[in-house]
C-alpha cells in the first residue's frame, strides 16, 4: 500500500494554511491550533520527527491591528506579520507544552534557499533542532521578504523544506478535504484519490485562494509536484483529517513520488525563483547550455535586460523568444553589456583575471523546457 510511506515516515513535514488556524476575522482559533497540535504531538511522541510549516502570521496580525481583511500592500502585510508571528509562535509554544514538547521558530526567505551559505545554514539548523527533540515551526519571513524574494505561498516553502530536511513524507493541510475533478461544492464532483503523474490531472480545474490565505489548489498541486519530483510522497487533505492522513488512511489525495533528490538550490531555482532579469542567447549558447549542460559564457549572449546583482536568478532566453533555463548570474547587470560577444580569455586580458569566468556556472543552471531550435 503506497500510503504506508506516510504512516511509516521517520521524518515528515506538515504544512497548515491560514484558514485552518484562524477565524474569518483574523484571530487565532485556539481550539483549531490545539486540535492540530494534538495530532502532531502524538506522532512526535511515537518517534517521528515532525517539521511544521505554518502559515497564519499575517492573518493572526489582522485582529490586533484592527484590520478587517488581508492587506494588499507589502508594507502593511509586513507589519501584520511582525505582530502576528509573535502571536502565532506563542500559541504553538503553549499548545505543544501540554505534551512536554518545545518548539523552535525558523523564519526563511527564498533567498535562504538560493544562497549556498544560507541554505546550508538553514539545513544545519533544522537538522540540529530535530536532533534535540525540538519541533521546528517554519514560516516565510514576511517581515523582511520583498515581492522579488518571496516564495509566494507556504505550500512551495513546505515542499522545499521537505527536500532540505530529507523528509520521508509531506502532508498539506487545508480547508478542503481533497483534490476533486470538479468544484467540490457541486454535485457530481469526485475525489481524486491518487495522482501518479500529470495525466491524472488532465481536465481538472484548480481553484484559487481565499481571503485569509494566499494559496489555493494550484499552489498545492505545484508544491506536490516539487516534492514528488524530489522523491517525497504527499498527502493533501483537510486539517480535520490530519490524524487519518498521518496514519496512512485513505483520505485526501495521495501524490505518488516519482523523482530523485536534486540539489535544493536547483529545486528552488526551477520551481520557486523568479528571474530578476533576462539574458538573450544565440543558438550556439542555447545548445551549449541546454543540450550539453555547459556553463554560459559571455560570447554567446546577445542582450541583457533587467536590473539585477551578482548571485541573483536570471532567465535565459533563446532566439525563439521563450525561456529555456534559469541560473544564478556571476555579474551585476551593469557589468554585462561590456562583456557580450567576447571570449573569457579576451576579457581577462583587457579587464583583469577576475573576468576569466563564466556568466553562469553550469552547477547553477536549471533547464526550464526542452531546447526549441
Amino acid at each position: 500500500m503506497a500510503r504506508e510511506r506516510v504512516r511509516d515516515a521517520a521524518r515528515m513535514v506538515v504544512k497548515v494554511g491560514s484558514s485552518s488556524l484562524t477565524t474569518p476575522q483574523g484571530m487565532i482559533d485556539v481550539d483549531r491550533v490545539d486540535a492540530l497540535v494534538d495530532v502532531l504531538a502524538a506522532r512526535r511522541q511515537s518517534g517521528t520527527q515532525v517539521v511544521l510549516v505554518s502559515s497564519g502570521a499575517i492573518a493572526a496580525g489582522l485582529g490586533p491591528l484592527g484590520l478587517r481583511a488581508r492587506p494588499k500592500d507589502l508594507a502593511t502585510q509586513q507589519a501584520a506579520a511582525s505582530v502576528g508571528q509573535g502571536v502565532l509562535i506563542a500559541r504553538y509554544t503553549s499548545s505543544f507544552a501540554r505534551y512536554g514538547l518545545r518548539v523552535g521558530q525558523v523564519l526563511l526567505t527564498a533567498d535562504d534557499m538560493m544562497r549556498r551559505s544560507h541554505h546550508r545554514n538553514a539545513q544545519r539548523t533544522l537538522a540540529r533542532l530535530l536532533e534535540l527533540g525540538i519541533v521546528p515551526v517554519v514560516n516565510e519571513n514576511d517581515t523582511v521578504a520583498t515581492d522579488e524574494i518571496r516564495f509566494g505561498d507556504n505550500d512551495r516553502l513546505a515542499a522545499l523544506v521537505a527536500h532540505l530536511t530529507h523528509a520521508d513524507a509531506m502532508v498539506l493541510l487545508s480547508d478542503v478535504d481533497a483534490l476533486y475533478d470538479g468544484d467540490p461544492r457541486k454535485a457530481g464532483s469526485a475525489r481524486i484519490a491518487d495522482v501518479r503523474g500529470p495525466e491524472d490531472l488532465d481536465g481538472v480545474e484548480l481553484g484559487s485562494g481565499g481571503s485569509v490565505g494566499t494559496g489555493g489548489m494550484v499552489t498545492k498541486v505545484q508544491a506536490a509536484k516539487i516534492a514528488t519530483g524530489a522523491g517525497v510522497p504527499v498527502v493533501l487533505t483537510a486539517a480535520a483529517h490530519a490524524a487519518h492522513a498521518l496514519a496512512g488512511a485513505d483520505v485526501g489525495t495521495y501524490f505518488h513520488p516519482g523523482g530523485r533528490h536534486p540539489g535544493t538550490r536547483l529545486l528552488w531555482l526551477a520551481h520557486a525563483a523568479t528571474g530578476r532579469g533576462r539574458l538573450h542567447l544565440d543558438t550556439g549558447a542555447v545548445a551549449a547550455v541546454v543540450d550539453r549542460r555547459m556553463s554560459l559564457l559571455p560570447a554567446g549572449v546577445l542582450k541583457v535586460e533587467g536590473d539585477f546583482a551578482a548571485g541573483d536568478p536570471v532567465d535565459l532566453y533563446g532566439p525563439h523568444g521563450h525561456p529555456v533555463a534559469r541560473g544564478l548570474v556571476n555579474f551585476d547587470a551593469g557589468e554585462i553589456p561590456e562583456l557580450l560577444g567576447r571570449s573569457t580569455r579576451e576579457l581577462a586580458s583587457a579587464l583583469g583575471p577576475e573576468y576569466e569566468r563564466e556568466l553562469i556556472h553550469r552547477d547553477d543552471i536549471v533547464i526550464l523546457e526542452p531546447h526549441v531550435p
